[in-house]
């Protein structure tokens, strides 16, 4: 992939711009694509520094970008909330000839350590659609039916070190998890506690994931 700092990023389903920031630190025109106003505003904040940021109100389905304005399309983190055939269409009318596709998503180790086992119980217990969005659930058929061309996969090895508020913001922000106002928060966060407590090593816990990337061009 030939990423040079005049490429043009489409960013969809940008959130709050952490995967938009890798690109602006590149140099690269960044358009950041988010349906959640919450989001949007967040993102601002966050690379109110970076003057090639564009925050842009919409969907994987419905860009509003131009025809053919983008060299790299990517979703990180959120390619399981879209409309595969629909979000298909859309990439491919935003992407310049010759550009790329890249689909990106951590997926967090399940059991290789005793904390990830005993907190993906803790999920388990108390998410409300968790085992719906998680990514293992995107298999080979769905992005085949997606890329509609030959596409190639890497894996990279990625950790987060946290502190305790760190490991409850991360429960926190993840949509299928109670809310602050659900009446189940505060015997999660108890739980998370005596979870973090259990299995902290100098008041810190380490979360693994496998970083997976699909990619294409067309």
């Amino acid at each position: 992939m030939a990423l040079t700092a005049d490429s043009v990023i489409a960013d969809v389903g940008s959130g709050t711009g952490i995967s938009s920031k890798i690109f602006l630190e590149n140099g690269n025109s960044v358009y950041g694509v988010e349906p959640n106003a919450k989001m949007r505003e967040a993102a601002k904040e966050f690379l109110q520094d970076y003057e090639r940021f564009h925050s842009i109100d919409g969907t994987a389905e419905a860009t509003t970008l131009p025809d053919a304005s983008a060299d790299l399309v990517i979703a990180a983190q959120a390619f399981h909330w879209f409309d595969p055939a629909a979000t298909r269409a859309e990439f491919r009318r935003i992407l310049k000839p010759g550009g790329w596709i890249a689909l990106i998503w951590n997926e967090r180790q399940l059991n290789t350590t005793p904390f990830l086992t005993d907190y993906e119980q803790l999920l388990l217990k108390y998410a409300s659609d968790y085992t719906k969005v998680r990514h293992d659930n995107i298999n080979g058929k769905l992005l085949e039916e997606f890329f509609q061309a030959e596409f190639r996969h890497a894996t990279y090895a990625n950790a987060q070190v946290l502190d305790f508020e760190g490991l409850k913001g991360r429960v926190s922000s993840s949509s299928y998890m109670p809310a602050e106002t659900d009446e189940r928060y505060e015997n999660m966060v108890e739980e998370l506690k005596s979870l973090f407590a259990k299995h902290a090593q100098s008041d810190r816990i380490t979360v693994f994931y496998d970083t997976n990337i699909f990619y294409t061009q067309y």
